[in-house]
């Protein structure tokens, strides 16, 4: 049977963008978001309720071929019900394990993919005695729920152990021994049902108070690339993966440390709509949707800028030769991200030169 009716839980920008993406395939989005005026509803349907609410998921399934998320937090018992009705895809287990920092570092060590030194904390006591042992300075974290920099306090000494236990404590939480990275790079990859697997190069990422501000790729490292190569390749099949999946990494003195991963479109692969042959969105609804791959070949040099809190002005970023531009549509708001826009030159030099002009209009607010 084809698969060309696609519903997606949470319509945000990169509902959007898989929206955009699967026209030209013939393929049509229809999403679940609890506000009408989120920005893929400017591009597709969309119900409107609670992201969990049974009886909107089973409507939304009812009317898919095939159910993806562009959101990684709703749980997968809401989500279990409706394998009965359609496909869901990437598979609920990715989800799950995604969700749950200890649990996705379990699995990363299971795979023999390096993780910083950490521990589970569910009291101050555990908080102590894991300062303690792994050493400081260190990351307290919750274990859910936490994206862009959310719920993370950094120890620079354990006179700061009352402090992080004031801001975030309580149980279900991890410490990381913090990591002193001279890099944060990012792999995705696409996964088909038939195991046909593709990757995009390596990309190169600067953030800002935990929310990414803007990539650089490809960052061009052969050993790091076929490293993280393997990673991701090991972590899609111990989990039967289908569609796009990233993993973002530390590089502490040459070597990859895993951070995180995230089973969906990913915002470092943003470059990929304008800088690849086929972008992470189009390859994400060709895997679940049983088509074959497409091309993950560079179109030249690349270069992302988040638009964070406010939109920069277009007229000056479009006299940018070679940028595009992208306006999610959204409401201002302090931190949030409301558009995109990607550099593509044919040399290094050329990008980063007009990567440092682009920057010069855009305030991170």
């Amino acid at each position: 049977m084809k698969l060309s009716r696609v519903g997606v839980v949470g319509a945000g920008q990169l509902g959007r963008m898989l929206a955009l993406a699967g026209y030209p395939l013939g393929l049509r989005c229809v999403f679940l978001d609890r506000s009408a005026s989120a920005p893929a509803a400017q591009v597709a349907p969309i119900l409107t309720g609670e992201l969990e609410d049974p009886v909107q998921l089973s409507a939304l399934a009812a009317a898919s071929d095939v159910l993806t998320f562009d959101w990684e937090n709703i749980s997968g018992s809401a989500l279990a019900p409706l394998e009965k009705l359609t496909k869901v895809r990437p598979p609920r287990a990715a989800l799950e394990v995604s969700q749950d920092r200890l649990a996705e570092k379990a699995l990363f060590s299971r795979l023999r993919i390096p993780v910083a030194a950490h521990a589970g904390v569910d009291n101050k006591e555990d908080l102590v005695k894991a300062a303690r042992q792994l050493g400081l300075p260190g990351v307290l974290k919750t274990r859910r729920m936490g994206y862009d920099g959310k719920g993370q306090f950094v120890l620079r000494g354990p006179a700061q152990i009352d402090e992080a236990w004031s801001a975030i404590g309580g149980p279900g939480l991890i410490y990381e021994k913090f990591q002193e990275f001279s890099r944060e790079i990012s792999i995705v990859g696409a996964r088909a049902a038939t195991g046909q697997t593709v990757f995009y190069p390596l990309s190169s990422n600067v953030h800002g108070g935990g929310i990414l501000h803007y990539s650089m790729a490809p960052f061009a490292n052969p050993k790091l690339e076929r490293t993280a190569r393997i990673y991701l390749k090991r972590v899609m099949n111990a989990l039967s993966y289908i569609g796009v999946l990233t993993i973002e990494f530390f590089v502490v003195k040459g070597r990859l440390i895993a951070s995180e991963m995230a089973p969906r479109v990913h915002n470092s692969g943003h470059w990929t709509i304008e800088g690849c042959v086929t972008s992470q969105f189009e390859n994400h609804l060709r895997a679940i949707c049983d088509l074959p791959l497409g091309s993950t070949r560079t179109l030249g040099h690349t270069a992302m800028i988040n638009f964070l809190g406010t939109m920069p002005d277009v007229e000056r970023l479009l006299g940018v030769t070679g940028l595009a531009y992208h306006d999610y549509g959204k409401e201002p708001r302090p931190g949030r991200k409301l558009g995109h826009c990607t550099i593509l030159k044919g040399r290094v030099t050329e990008r980063d030169s007009a990567l440092k002009d682009a920057l010069k209009w855009i305030k991170w607010t």
